[in-house]
């Protein structure tokens, strides 16, 4: 190729294709502001569901649910993504008021309560237990297009029965950690004390 912008391209796609990394390969410049921005002034967003058990309801109202929702999925008129992401459960402090509440604690049985609520909570931290979050990701160059479709798939999912926010950084993170790792938490760059 000939001109700076040639070399330059070049330069690029040789470092991508020697990279071992994925995220190399990724058209991703950041994520902020709930927006992943990409090149090409491209920005996903969309928004999280609140997972909610519909077949502890009755027949007809689980009959209800599933209608509202093919006709939510069917008012969608733009490309998204349908998006099930794994959260590692961090109960870290509920952990440590159960520590505090068994110090205080002067009835043996009160301790014998606390005791097996904190063998439960090392239970669920030595299993690696996750919280399944579910997403519905979109992308366009426009904000104002973005925040559209924000407000219309809220307000779609509450007419369902569902609850539903805009995404945030940490949502964001998660997705693409999920998506990059196969849902492996990874440390790289963490500063451990020594």
């Amino acid at each position: 190729m000939y001109g700076k912008v040639g070399v330059l391209k070049m330069s690029k796609m040789s470092k991508v294709a020697s990279s071992q990394y994925t995220e190399d390969w990724l058209p991703i410049t950041g994520i902020q502001n709930g927006y992943i921005i990409c090149e090409g002034k491209q920005k996903v967003t969309g928004v999280k569901i609140t997972p909610r058990n519909i077949f502890i309801l009755d027949q007809q109202d689980q009959d209800n649910v599933m209608i509202s929702l093919k006709n939510f999925y069917n008012m969608i008129d733009f490309e998204f993504w349908l998006v099930v992401a794994d959260r590692p459960v961090d109960i870290s402090v509920y952990m440590s008021q159960l520590q505090l509440l068994y110090n205080d604690a002067t009835s043996p049985a009160i301790r014998k309560l606390i005791l097996q609520d904190i063998d439960k909570g090392n239970m669920f931290t030595n299993n690696n237990i996750v919280d399944t979050e579910y997403f519905i990701l979109f992308k366009d160059t426009s904000e104002d297009v973005l925040q559209k479709r924000v407000r219309m798939l809220i307000n779609g999912l509450a007419s369902c029965g569902l609850n539903a926010s805009q995404v945030s950084n940490d949502d964001l993170r998660i997705v693409l950690e999920n998506f990059l790792n196969g849902g492996v938490n990874t440390e790289f760059g963490t500063v451990m004390p020594v």
